[in-house]
């Protein structure tokens, strides 16, 4: 291990230069290009986070000692979400790494952010920050662009594919660099201010409102349940189908839905053994023809 002596920071062939937007964002292109590449079980992304910050360190660490000592500290064990983890991550490092060199190259080594703060930081944020992304990116972003598309895929138009995965990409590459700038701005506050912020607070409970109804709009629009039954009175026949259609349109999708979700929420999210007894259920009603 690299144990560097800070006095290599002085001099004035040692000063940090000074990081601009465009370091941020090479830095953010760099470990988003890399996210996945380099994984491994040992380190997990480590190595990819370290190829984004790279260019940043070489600013700040002129002497090469104290730039394989920031290297060394940057590939240990580190794993978070790619977009608000990395995003914010990758700012806020940046900061803290451009207040250790300014300190270390003035000689307030004493006064210096040390590099066990730094990784300490790194870790304490890494699994709070990868679990809201996860929820947003994951379970609400990408989703509904497929419902917005998904239409074109039913037509067999290989958009339909292909501008989902488009438009999630390019907007979360954008709104990751606006976290890596947030991070770099606010430091260690940035993350204080993406969980308990009343603005962020406010951006997902619009999103999860958006998600509920485009789940809304595709349970409506994709899940095809109707019956057949039908009876006469006063020689007039008269459809269930038709009854419901002209009192609550899609009344039977709702209801098969609104069971689904109940079962979720009594049993699990089991979802093989969903299928399976809707399925069987469905196949039963089907064949003494109820639905």
């Amino acid at each position: 291990m690299i144990e560097a002596d800070p006095a290599l920071m002085l001099g004035d062939e040692n000063a940090p230069e000074e990081i601009t937007k465009h370091d941020l964002f090479k830095a953010w292109f760099r470990g988003w290009w890399a996210n996945e590449v380099p994984h491994s079980f040992d380190r997990m992304i480590a190595p990819a986070f370290l190829f984004g910050l790279m260019p940043i360190l070489q600013k700040l660490y002129k002497n090469k000692v104290m730039l394989g000592e920031a290297y060394q500290r940057h590939m240990v064990f580190f794993n978070t979400q790619a977009i608000w983890g990395q995003g914010l991550i990758t700012g806020i490092t940046a900061s803290l790494e451009e207040e250790r060199a300014k300190a270390l190259h003035e000689g307030r080594a004493d006064e210096a952010i040390s590099p066990q703060i730094i990784n300490a930081t790194k870790v304490g944020l890494m699994g709070p920050l990868a679990g809201i992304g996860d929820s947003i990116d994951s379970g609400t972003v990408q989703y509904i662009f497929i419902a917005m598309f998904l239409p074109l895929a039913q037509q067999g138009s290989a958009w339909g594919a292909l501008l989902p995965w488009i438009c999630f990409t390019v907007a979360t590459f954008i709104y990751g660099f606006a976290f890596v700038k947030l991070g770099y701005k606010m430091g260690r506050r940035a993350a204080l201010e993406v969980m308990k912020g009343t603005k962020i607070k406010a951006v997902i409970d619009g999103l999860g409102v958006l998600g509920l109804f485009m789940m809304g709009i595709l349970a409506a629009s994709y899940v095809k349940v109707s019956t057949p039954i039908s009876f006469e009175l006063s020689g007039k026949t008269f459809a269930i189908q038709t009854i419901l259609n002209g009192i609550l349109p899609g009344f039977l999708p709702l209801l098969a839905v609104v069971l689904l979700y109940l079962y979720f929420k009594k049993n699990g999210l089991k979802i093989t053994k969903a299928m399976i007894i809707y399925t069987i259920v469905l196949l039963v009603l089907g064949l003494v023809n109820v639905l």
